[in-house]
């Protein structure tokens, strides 16, 4: 005799990922920043403009908190984006926080020691830094490389943009 409970195929279960609602928070708090933001801004020059400054920043504004409130209802509802076929990343393993931990220092050595160092240097360890501890092992091409984007990217701020970045311990050479 033969049963169909073997023929029975289960359903995956829908999981709620309450961790959206922290993007939902920030969605709304930056989209009611640059709604206030925009409010108070100046007309300037273009008080003859219909449309003026706000409009834009304001549109963009409700916008995100549309998009907080669509995300927020589409939460408990169970939709989650589907991954990637070709991705190689096991989704329920466990975040690794001394990486994170790890670029997070890196970030703020960078906002400490940009003064006194200069862009040059400390962006040469930023980058060369953030290779190795994202899983590089060539320590001296990580700093080459390192150096050419920070020298790379001092000159192109400061001839290309105009925006003078600190040297610090190098003005006067670069």
């Amino acid at each position: 005799m033969t049963t169909t409970d073997d023929a029975v195929t289960s359903t995956p279960e829908k999981r709620t990922d309450t961790a959206q609602y922290l993007v939902c928070a920030v969605l709304v708090a930056v989209g009611a920043f640059v709604i206030y933001d925009a409010l108070s801004l100046e007309p300037g020059f273009a008080k003859v403009d219909p449309v003026g400054p706000k409009m834009f920043p304001v549109v963009i504004g409700v916008v995100l908190i549309l998009l907080a409130i669509v995300l927020a209802i589409a939460i408990p509802r169970g939709s989650v984006g589907e991954a990637d076929a070709g991705e190689d990343v096991d989704p329920d393993a466990p975040s690794d926080w001394r990486t994170v931990g790890l670029l997070v220092g890196l970030f703020v050595a960078t906002i400490l020691l940009v003064e006194p160092l200069g862009w040059a240097i400390t962006g040469a360890l930023l980058f060369g830094g953030a290779a190795t501890v994202l899983g590089s092992r060539h320590y001296v091409r990580n700093i080459v490389i390192g150096a050419v984007l920070s020298v790379g990217s001092f000159y192109a701020f400061y001839s290309g943009l105009g925006i003078p970045l600190p040297a610090g311990i190098l003005d006067g050479i670069l």
